[in-house]
């Protein structure tokens, strides 16, 4: 039997979606020792030939930093030891909200990062709901944005909910929010918000009707859960039926799931792009691995994604 010329391999804490991904595509995940040191410091090596391969690095970069270096370092072994092409599949981008200066001597961290990579010599980037299209733009090298719409659209669908209305949390989810809308048919409605600082909300306020509708809030990713529980209740106040809330990466940090709990959301979905461990009776969790795996493949052939995308 010869050898697959694909080669998929996983950081320490991306494994469980590696495994999935592998499953899909039929192929063994790579083996891969990470030798941690007394001090934090690790090392990687690959336990097998990669020479000529097209190597798929799977790990999402969220926190802590370590999923960061661990990639980073995947990807300079791969390089050294010959990899036909090296493609990194990010699931979740990290430090995609800094992708500007939005006030003076602040680093752009996402641009930091997309440095970090080209530089250890990714030849190819997977990811998927990027917190700014723009990112793209940071890289040299090609980039395939995957969109969670095309696992959330089906399961809105067969929800088959009545008088839907889809809503962002804040303006500068409106664009993504619209795209739902116009797909569905359904109104939309807006959530403008001030901070006074980061992960803390001054006001907010609402920008259309929701009353005798079935409300769905659309974000691409969910950290304290501030923003979308306030706009929940906010939601319901207003006379909405009821509210449920869809974000592609899973972020939940602090109190997040106790926000989620005691809020108005009756549920609220996420994709498996960063690992949820923590109890939640709200939280539905959509697999991404068979997109991915399909992208991988269609990467490896040559062939368009475009039937990937929904919106």
């Amino acid at each position: 039997m010869l050898e697959s010329p694909i080669k998929v391999f996983s950081g320490t804490n991306s494994q469980y979606l590696a495994e999935k991904i592998c499953a899909a595509l039929d192929c063994p995940l790579g083996k891969m020792n990470i030798q941690h040191f007394a001090d934090g410091e690790f090392s990687v090596s690959y336990e097998e030939s990669i020479r000529g391969n097209y190597v798929f690095l799977v790990q999402s970069t969220f926190p802590n930093s370590d999923n960061l270096m661990e990639l980073l370092l995947m990807i300079d072994a791969a390089k050294r030891a010959s990899a036909g092409k090296i493609i990194a599949v990010i699931p979740y981008f990290g430090w995609a909200r800094q992708d500007r200066k939005d006030k003076p001597r602040v680093s752009i961290g996402a641009k930091l990062i997309a440095d970090l990579l080209s530089v250890a010599g990714i030849d190819r980037l997977i990811t998927m709901d990027l917190h700014a299209d723009q990112i793209q733009g940071f890289f040299d090298v090609p980039v395939d944005h995957l969109y969670a719409s095309t696992i959330f659209l089906p399961y809105i669908k067969s929800l088959k909910i009545k008088d839907l209305c889809i809503a962002t949390p804040d303006v500068g989810g409106s664009k993504r929010a619209n795209s739902y809308a116009k797909y569905l048919g359904v109104p939309l409605v807006i959530c403008y918000k001030s901070r006074n600082k980061p992960n803390e909300i001054g006001e907010m306020r609402l920008i259309g009707e929701v009353e005798g509708k079935n409300v769905l809030l659309v974000d691409d990713m969910v950290d304290t859960a501030g923003t979308l529980t306030k706009a929940a209740n906010l939601m319901l106040e207003n006379g909405a039926l009821s509210v449920r809330g869809i974000a592609s990466h899973c972020v939940m940090s602090g109190d997040a799931c106790r926000r989620v709990e005691e809020s108005a959301l009756s549920e609220m979905i996420f994709t498996d792009s960063i690992p949820f461990n923590k109890e939640c009776s709200k939280v539905k969790i959509l697999s991404i691995a068979e997109m991915f795996a399909d992208t991988i493949q269609r990467v490896y052939d040559n062939r368009s994604i475009s039937s990937q995308y929904l919106l």
